[in-house]
């Protein structure tokens, strides 16, 4: 009977679209391979998560071509989709030709709507500038006939007059979905409700939620945006991703078994998923969330590590926690620059860069901080 009555209150069961390969495999640290990709894929689809999302593409040789290509290979390019980096138009056209040339059918578009986001990333952070990016980005995909969803990166602390214009500019350009990236961990469930419920009551809008969970309400708030109309549900093995998690699968699937009666998915394969997930992840038994973990305050890209108020729901120090880097093979100049400031050690980083790269690779990716580029900087001696 509870269920019944909770059935009432939902205008439909939502899809599941599941985001390890791409939120998770992009956490400080974590890299995913292709063997893990092909098994990760295969087990989500055959537990019937309709949509696996995996790796992101910016612009030419894509280091995420390889899980791309093994997605594909497991579940086929319709069952797969990959995230795309907007930040201009003529960034935009050499990563959908990577895209094309990757076989993919179905692209994300991240596109950073908070006005901080945009400022951060963008030329302008100006609303109408981010609406016309919006619109030029969805028509250059559907010209090539790409299947749409684009997002707002950020969404979740975007105002209702900013983000309900760039949404309405996003479907009337063609786009098939829109995605509500709960990026900074920000909402309550009733609050969800409330945004959502403006998104739904665009013309022609399909509404996902991706929602992190720094604050332990990844689930909640995803059911509570089903509850207001969203089609689609993102989330990730065992929870893993960045900024404290994102929605676990398993609890999303068995909270929508108990709470909704949903019997359309084979939770006979959680467990393996997650022990295949967690060993593909580095992080054993168990993935912890929120704000009180080695990994909740851990990045690997330099404006995360520079502009950390715009990635956090709450400072590391407020909880004890630290900021730190963790990096295994996205070593880039800038990210190095970060690591040697204020360390007194003088060091070509051009030339530093690729020398540590190099021995990274020949010692099999050891996860390095701060203090470890460091301490390697203190041993480079350029050829």
């Amino acid at each position: 009977m509870a269920a019944a009555e909770s059935l009432e209150k939902v205008p439909r069961l939502p899809r599941i679209s599941d985001a390890t390969l791409r939120d998770s495999a992009h956490m400080a640290g974590v890299e995913f391979g292709p063997a893990d990709a092909a098994v990760i894929a295969d087990l989500l689809v055959r537990t019937g998560v309709e949509l696996v999302e995996v790796g992101m593409v910016s612009g030419p040789d894509s280091k995420d071509a390889g899980l791309v290509l093994a997605t594909h290979e497991a579940v086929g390019p319709e069952r797969s989709m990959t995230l795309v980096v907007v930040r201009d138009r003529r960034q935009v056209a050499r990563a959908l030709d990577e895209a094309e040339r990757l076989g993919v059918r179905h692209i994300m578009y991240s596109i950073p709507t908070s006005e901080q986001h945009a400022r951060l990333k963008l030329d302008s952070h100006s609303p109408k500038y981010v609406e016309k990016l919006a619109r030029s980005a969805v028509s250059q995909a559907k010209e090539r006939g790409f299947h749409v969803t684009f997002s707002g990166e950020d969404g979740a602390r975007t105002p209702k007059e900013r983000l309900v214009p760039y949404v309405t500019a996003g479907f009337e350009a063609g786009a098939d979905r829109f995605r509500l990236a709960e990026t900074v961990a920000y909402l309550s469930p009733w609050q969800m409700e409330e945004v959502i419920a403006d998104l739904v009551a665009i013309d022609g809008s399909e509404i996902e939620i991706h929602s992190h969970n720094m604050l332990g309400m990844a689930v909640a708030n995803s059911l509570a945006a089903v509850r207001a109309g969203a089609q689609w549900v993102s989330a990730t093995v065992g929870g893993i991703g960045e900024r404290g998690g994102n929605a676990p699968l398993a609890e999303l699937l068995t909270s929508l078994r108990v709470i909704h009666g949903d019997t359309r998915f084979d939770l006979s394969h959680l467990t393996e998923l997650s022990r295949v997930a967690l060993r593909g992840a580095g992080l054993g038994d168990a993935f912890q969330s929120g704000p009180t973990t080695p990994h909740a305050f851990a990045y690997e890209l330099p404006g995360q590590l520079s502009h950390p108020a715009a990635y956090e729901t709450l400072p590391a120090e407020l909880v004890g926690n630290t900021r730190e880097l963790r990096v295994r093979s996205r070593l880039t100049p800038a990210l190095v620059t970060w690591a040697l400031a204020d360390s007194g050690l003088l060091v070509d980083v051009a030339a530093f860069t690729p020398w540590l790269a190099e021995q990274q690779e020949r010692n099999g990716r050891p996860l390095l901080d701060r203090d470890a580029i460091r301490k390697a900087a203190i041993d480079f001696q350029p050829a």
